[in-house]
């Protein structure tokens, strides 16, 4: 399951489900969680402002979602792909899943785990190990995510400047 073709179009499923993100005005993440053949076996996008939860970022309800129609909380052997670097929330959640390979789009260098040097993935100290590869179609994550708060920026300005 590591070809890219494969992870590209995964990708491009967790693209789809940052669509449907932005169309309720939440930030537009998506996931997507793989079994170890490639199949698709949890899509979720953002859902912070819809549900008042904090943690309602897209990785940990696709993380939820695979943990419950697996009927156990291991992941091991699945993967992640995600548009915008988890955050270091997210990256506890892959690690206590044990999700083995995570895939994520845009960087996130103010609020990515990974930008701000938690290396999760790496530290030897936790009970568990899995692969990150960042980059991936991230000039199609990135464009999602900017063109949605350039569309929150000017309405900002908008109401601003009308009050």
């Amino acid at each position: 399951m590591n070809r890219l073709r494969d992870i590209e179009w995964a990708m491009g499923e967790a693209l789809k489900e940052a669509e449907k993100a932005a169309r309720l005005d939440e930030v537009p993440v998506g996931a997507c969680i793989l079994d170890e053949a490639g199949k698709v076996v949890s899509l979720a996008h953002n859902r912070k402002e819809e549900n008042s939860d904090p943690c309602g970022h897209a990785e940990i309800l696709a993380i939820r979602e695979a943990c419950q129609k697996n009927g156990n909380w291991r992941l091991n052997g699945h993967s992640l792909v995600v548009t915008l670097e988890p955050c270091i929330m997210c990256m506890g959640a892959i690690w206590q899943s044990r999700v083995s390979k995570v895939f994520f789009g845009a960087y996130d260098i103010k609020g990515g785990a990974l930008s701000l040097n938690y290396n999760f993935q790496n530290d030897e100290r936790l009970n568990h190990a899995f692969s990150v590869v960042g980059g991936v179609k991230h000039f199609e994550c990135s464009k999602v995510l900017s063109s949605f708060f350039k569309i929150k920026r000017k309405a900002y300005k908008f109401k601003a400047s009308h009050k």
